[in-house]
């Protein structure tokens, strides 16, 4: 989802619990700009605030069933967090949550250490084939997906996309 013009937030897991939080995130920002006071949510703050949602629910023994994955630009510099079920959470270049963290995540990371000023195409091309991998990987997995890209200009929400389905042998 798009939470503002600097930050996205992804989701995996329950998707009733991911309506739940969203919901409260976007109370979160009626309440940010409803203060007009000239500040906006940045990347950081919705992360660290995630944070604290989760582990709190964690100790209540009524945990939200997700992974969130939070990206944006915070004065100039892009940031990527993540927030697990139990409320574990940490920073880094690449994030893939669930099967994607086995199966993508060094595909992702390989391309990077070749290539770590790649373009917005590259980044697109690569996801596909990381896309391509899991869903092939995965016999539960379904064959179309959104991407969200991050720049200076703003967010924008991308798809459904789809994977290339190919089962000739």
């Amino acid at each position: 989802m798009k939470v503002n013009d600097n930050i996205i937030l992804g989701a995996g897991g329950d998707y009733g619990d991911f309506q739940y939080v969203k919901d409260f995130v976007e109370q979160k920002i009626i309440d940010e700009e409803c203060l007009d006071d000239g500040f906006k949510l940045k990347p950081k703050s919705l992360y660290c605030w995630l944070t604290r949602v989760m582990y709190n629910r964690r100790s209540k023994f009524d945990p939200f069933w997700n992974t969130f994955v939070v990206g944006g630009i915070q004065d100039g510099q892009p940031f990527l967090g993540t927030v697990d079920k139990l409320g574990t959470a940490y920073e880094d270049k690449a994030i893939c949550t669930g099967y994607g963290a086995h199966l993508a995540l060094p595909l992702i990371r390989d391309a990077l250490d070749k290539n770590p000023n790649m373009s917005e195409n590259d980044a697109k091309v690569l996801l596909t084939k990381c896309m391509e991998v899991l869903f092939y990987r995965d016999a539960r997995s379904f064959p179309k997906y959104q991407t969200g890209v991050i720049t200076k200009d703003g967010v924008k929400i991308e798809g459904p996309n789809e994977v290339n389905q190919s089962w000739e042998l």
